[in-house]
């Protein structure tokens, strides 16, 4: 119902001055208290009241709701809607029943005499709109019922989970076509946020509307500002920001994992947010009141896997941010399309790694679908990995996936605000070709990273690899750096990622003209890491110390001194319980609790079980002396 909060008396299309009683204008200003229809609503509308069918096509925010709810109430008999999202229905029945609509749900959640009385009343005549599952309405006793009550229409809503080819696949809507041969004078509406040219022709096929007359809306959402950045240290970027931007806001963080989702939820509410994790492996009722409190509270940060979202209904959600890489654009387009629904300024930010590629690469290799469903989704996860690394305009690049096309620069992206430079990077190119080539083309991007930077490793020593020609030719630039290139670079095509023989980094044919020296490469720059360069072996703590302000001097040789004292009582190295770069993250951000502590790149739970105290309790020390100084 929400979908359509945005309209007011200012929008185009004002009605009558006195609407016919029963009238669409008459509902839409006297049930749903708005006085002009937007985009195609109208001509939707009239479609469906003349008793034809319709594949609406309009973006999350955009109003489809009206349009099934009030050809339903213009037209005699009951609207059936159809939502794959029980938890949802609730919300939705409310509204319009706080609205004066006769409405009812009927699912799982009813007893046998709630559900009774429903159906009763939906063969009385007494409702307006009723919804239920698709489940729930392919069941024969279901079927049966609505033959002998009066239809005003068939609603099919999130209609894209008809496409086996698409991230919200439901078995059930397949057998929705159904409606058409017993209903055949019933006229029938499919809805989607989100649909490619192919998905669309799937849905008309898959549900007997090949002859329906479409609409497809525009999908620009121009409050939605897009960001994306590489990953450095995922959890402070989201911290940043969460304070800097969102405090107080509603929004949504996804992962790719359950385990993510919930590991990233406690560390939220340890850092006092008011988050909540959702995912397929939580009871149903402890995912329903996270829901429920997502939908009905103020500020509520729900961390979530794509089981959550599909039909929100929450109009000030301000920002979506993904932790991980979604596997398609249509994915993306509909997860960051639950921000903004009210039309007030929103963000989307997106950070992905080379780890996301090779998680998803390795999903799409190992699916039990056809090769050519395989290839499908290796063409949408490169589709989404371009989305990431333009240097235009995103959201041109965007609507130019769904075949709209932008007539200038939106102004409010990411490489519109703030233009990504771009840099020759053919001869680092070329030592990473190298580097990949002379290891044999049998190694992930760590340990290539650490051939070309010098590393003294016990798996670059194992293997021989501190004697090649390409051993340490990289030390003049980062292991963020590094891999930043080799994410482009696969990103284009120059290499490949062979999940088959353990993520290894290989060339492909392309790389060839830049070997030869007959193709340069431009790569976009990215910000630089720590300013500190490696060398071929560890230079110890001098260079270290140069970076570190007079202020810091005593602090940062008592970090390396606990350091060293837990190391020794374990008989390991100092790195064995914090890297130098860790200690030097620790030193900026200061971390207070343990929530904190995780923040910092390079520990984890397993470390800050071990090691955390004893740190936090030395910079609780200096923290006490320095104020005692004051």
């Amino acid at each position: 119902m929400t979908e359509s909060h945005s309209f007011s008396g200012t929008d185009a299309g004002i009605s009558a001055p006195q609407p016919a009683a029963g009238s669409p204008h008459f509902i839409l200003e006297h049930t749903f208290g708005y006085t002009g229809f937007r985009g195609d609503q109208e001509a939707i509308i009239s479609t469906l009241v003349a008793g034809d069918d319709a594949l609406v096509l309009m973006p999350t925010g955009g109003g489809k709701s009206l349009c099934y709810q009030i050809p339903a109430l213009a037209r005699p008999g009951c609207g059936i809607v159809i939502s794959p999202l029980i938890a949802l229905m609730q919300d939705q029945v409310e509204a319009l029943r706080a609205a004066g609509v006769a409405a009812a749900f009927l699912n799982s959640s009813l007893g046998f005499d709630e559900a009774q009385q429903i159906e009763n009343r939906l063969l009385g005549g007494e409702l307006e709109l009723l919804y239920l599952a698709p489940e729930r309405l392919l069941q024969p006793r279901t079927l049966d019922l609505l033959q002998r009550a009066n239809i005003s229409l068939f609603a099919i809503d999130e209609a894209h989970c008809v496409s086996q080819w698409g991230h919200d696949f439901r078995a059930d809507y397949l057998q929705l076509s159904c409606l058409h041969q017993r209903f055949p004078h019933v006229p029938r509406v499919a809805l989607t946020a989100t649909a490619d040219q192919r998905t669309r022709r799937e849905i008309a096929q898959r549900l007997d509307l090949e002859n329906a007359r479409h609409f497809v809306s525009s999908f620009d959402r121009p409050n939605i500002q897009y960001r994306i950045a590489p990953k450095d240290n995922p959890k402070r970027q989201l911290l940043q920001f969460l304070n800097s931007e969102q405090q107080g806001s509603a929004g949504v963080v996804y992962c790719l994992s359950r385990g993510k989702v919930e590991s990233t939820a406690e560390w939220l509410q340890q850092l006092g947010f008011n988050a909540l994790p959702y995912h397929a492996g939580l009871p149903a009722p402890l995912r329903a009141e996270h829901q429920r409190r997502f939908l009905r509270e103020d500020g509520v940060i729900m961390v979530a896997t794509i089981a959550f979202g599909m039909g929100i209904d929450k109009p000030d959600v301000r920002f979506v941010a993904h932790l991980d890489l979604p596997k398609s654009i249509e994915a993306y387009y509909q997860e960051t399309g639950r921000a903004g629904r009210d039309g007030e300024p929103a963000t989307a930010l997106l950070l992905y790694g080379l780890e996301d590629v090779v998680k998803l690469s390795q999903m799409a290799a190992t699916s039990e679908g056809s090769e050519e469903h395989k290839r499908q989704e290796r063409q949408r996860l490169d589709a989404m990995l371009g989305l990431c690394e333009i240097t235009s305009c995103r959201r041109r690049a965007l609507l130019r996936y769904f075949e709209e096309e932008l007539a200038a620069d939106c102004g409010n992206c990411d490489t519109c605000l703030e233009p990504p430079a771009t840099w020759d990077a053919t001869e680092p190119a070329r030592k990473l070709m190298s580097g990949i080539y002379r290891s044999g083309q049998r190694f992930g991007a760590a340990h290539v990273i650490d051939i070309l930077r010098g590393a003294d490793t016990e798996k670059v020593r194992q293997f021989g690899h501190d004697k090649l020609s390409t051993y340490g030719i990289g030390a003049d630039m980062s292991a963020n750096e590094w891999r930043a290139i080799i994410r482009q670079l696969v990103v284009r095509g120059y290499l490949r990622v062979n999940a088959e023989a353990f993520n290894a980094l290989q060339l492909t044919e392309q790389c060839r003209t830049v070997l030869r020296g007959e193709e340069s490469v431009q790569l976009r720059t990215l910000p630089k890491a720590a300013p500190a360069k490696a060398t071929r072996r560890d230079s110890g703590a001098g260079e270290a110390r140069a970076e570190i302000s007079a202020t810091d001097q005593p602090l940062w040789d008592a970090l390396r001194a606990l350091r060293k004292s837990l190391a020794e009582e374990r008989g390991v190295p100092p790195y064995v319980v914090f890297h130098d770069a860790t200690l030097r993250e620790m030193l900026s951000a200061r971390p207070r609790n343990a929530a904190e502590m995780l923040a910092i790149s390079g520990i984890g739970d397993s470390k800050l079980a071990k090691f955390g105290e004893p740190f936090l309790a030395l910079l609780r020390e200096f923290d006490a002396e320095y104020s005692s100084g004051d």
